[in-house]
C-alpha cells in the first residue's frame, strides 16, 4: 500500500508532463485544410483531385447560392444560385493551397462564363471560394499568373465562402462506382459510364487545347 501511495504522485507528474508536451507539440496529422472550387461537373473535379498526393478526400456538393439544403434537382434546374462544387481536404504539409489552385485553374476552361464543356448553365460555372483575406489574395495571384501564361482573359471569380452542402450519396466517388446505370450509350457500370461521359463532353480535349503540357489531368483519362 505504501508503494502505491508513493507511485501515485509519480504517475500524476508523468501525466502532467505528457499533457504539457502534447499541448506544446500538437499532432501535425490533424492539421488539415479545405479548398472549395467549382469546375463544372463535380464528378470530374472530384476524380482529378483525389489523385493528387497530399489530398485526403474530395467531396461533391453545392455552394454559393441561396437555397437551403438543395438537392441535385434544385441546382440543375437553375435559380438556386448554387454551383456544383467540390470541397478538397488536404494536408498542407504535403501539398500547398497554392499548388492545388494552380492545378485547378489548369484543369478547367476558366475563359468560359456560361458553364463548362458540354454542361451549360449557372451551376456549371467555375469559381474559387475563400474564407479570409489571405486565401483571397492567394487565389487572385494564382489566377492572375495563369491569365498571363494563357494570354486570354480568365473569368473565374474568387467568391466568399458560403455553406457547403454535400451532394447526394450517389454522386460521391461516382467515377469509381460499380452500380449499373442507364445512359444514352446503354446500361453501363458507373465507372465506365463516367469515362464515356467525360470523353463525350470534351473536357480533356478542351483543357489540353487551352493549356497544352501544363494541363495536369487531361492526359490521365
Amino acid at each position: 500500500m505504501r508503494f502505491l501511495e508513493k507511485l501515485r504522485p509519480l504517475t500524476l507528474m508523468g501525466l502532467i508532463a505528457i499533457g504539457t508536451l502534447a499541448h506544446a507539440n500538437p499532432v501535425q496529422a490533424q492539421a488539415t485544410e479545405d479548398l472549395t472550387v467549382a469546375g463544372g461537373c463535380f464528378w470530374c473535379v472530384e476524380s482529378d483531385f483525389e489523385s493528387v498526393p497530399g489530398v485526403i478526400e474530395a467531396v461533391s456538393g453545392y455552394t454559393g447560392g441561396k437555397t437551403k439544403s438543395p438537392t441535385y434537382k434544385d441546382v440543375s434546374r437553375g435559380g438556386s444560385g448554387h454551383y456544383e462544387a467540390v470541397r478538397i481536404t488536404f494536408d498542407p504539409a504535403k501539398v500547398s493551397r497554392g499548388h492545388l489552385l494552380e492545378l485547378f485553374i489548369r484543369s478547367v476552361d476558366p475563359t468560359d462564363a456560361g458553364g463548362q464543356f458540354c454542361d451549360r448553365g449557372e451551376s456549371y460555372r467555375t469559381a474559387v471560394f475563400v474564407s479570409n483575406k489571405v486565401e483571397k489574395a492567394l487565389a487572385r495571384r494564382v489566377i492572375s499568373e495563369a491569365q498571363d501564361a494563357l494570354g486570354i482573359t480568365i473569368v473565374t471569380p474568387v467568391l466568399s465562402a458560403k455553406t457547403f452542402y454535400e451532394a447526394e450519396d450517389y454522386h460521391q466517388d461516382y467515377y469509381k462506382g460499380d452500380n449499373l446505370v442507364f445512359t444514352r450509350f446503354g446500361p453501363k457500370r458507373q465507372a465506365e459510364a463516367y469515362k464515356r461521359y467525360r470523353q463525350a463532353c470534351g473536357r480533356d480535349e478542351r483543357v489540353a487545347q487551352l493549356w497544352g503540357d501544363a494541363a495536369p489531368f487531361a492526359n490521365g483519362h
